[in-house]
């Protein structure tokens, strides 16, 4: 068995090729290189079709970015090495797009990952009743993962409900994210994934670095620890996980 990281941008600098190849050595063989605009979605695209492989790709628009509007995303889903909607949703900490312009752009991107049959990255911050509402409205896919998941037990919960997988990353192993530890300390094992959304969030002992998809491992332990299992049940869930909900290979 082996690693996936199931969120990672690797087209972002501090990234890079050269950590494929750290990946691989640590036994992470597939990552999934996140598209947050049409730049990046297409750099997603054109590493995941380059590098083939374990490396696949998203296309999507950020809540950061939603001004932009879907239509931007147009032409880039015909690869086979696409396997999600997003990285899309809502972010009211920044609010870097208008906030009605965020929701109606994210309903958009459910709707596509409904009609394109793939499956859908969700990014939230402090916006988890519209997020969830949203959801909701517009039925969420089947296969929805809820990206750096960071909150408590109680909106793992309502997530659950819906019928979301949980994305675990570096967070669980900082000082002060007891409640995402217990978050998944309650989630199925069948529901969750492991990233690192590299280069973001770099787990301990690694902070203050760019964050790099060779250290999944180290979040994978971090679950393992907050559900007192082996590392192994980890491993073998989570890949399995991922085969399952982005159609990647076994």
């Amino acid at each position: 068995m082996a690693w996936t990281d199931s969120h990672a941008h690797l087209q972002y600098d501090g990234v890079g090729l050269d950590a494929v190849a750290r990946a691989a050595e640590a036994g992470v063989t597939r990552i999934v290189c996140i598209g947050t605009d049409a730049t990046t979605s297409r750099q997603a695209v054109e590493l995941a079709e380059g590098l083939g492989g374990g490396i696949f790709a998203t296309v999507g628009l950020h809540p950061h970015d939603a001004r932009e509007g879907v239509s931007s995303l147009d032409g880039q889903w015909d690869s086979e090495r696409v396997v999600a909607v997003g990285e899309c949703g809502l972010d009211y900490h920044y609010d870097h797009s208008p906030r009605d312009q965020q929701r109606a752009v994210f309903a958009a991107q459910v709707g596509m990952a409904h009609a394109r049959g793939l499956a859908l990255v969700i990014h939230t911050r402090e916006a988890w009743d519209d997020t969830l509402a949203i959801l909701r409205a517009e039925g969420t896919p089947s296969r929805t993962i809820v990206h750096c998941f960071s909150g408590g037990p109680q909106e793992a919960e309502r997530c659950l409900e819906l019928g979301c997988h949980l994305s675990f990353s570096g967070i669980l192993t900082f000082r002060n994210a007891g409640e995402v530890r217990a978050a998944a300390a309650s989630c199925p094992l069948e529901r969750l994934l492991i990233e690192t959304d590299a280069p973001f969030l770099s787990p301990v002992p690694h902070r203050g670095r760019p964050n790099e998809p060779a250290w999944v491992p180290l979040v994978g332990a971090a679950v393992a620890l907050a559900k007192d299992l082996p590392v192994a049940a980890v491993e073998e869930a989570s890949w399995a996980n991922a085969s399952r909900v982005f159609g990647l290979p076994a």
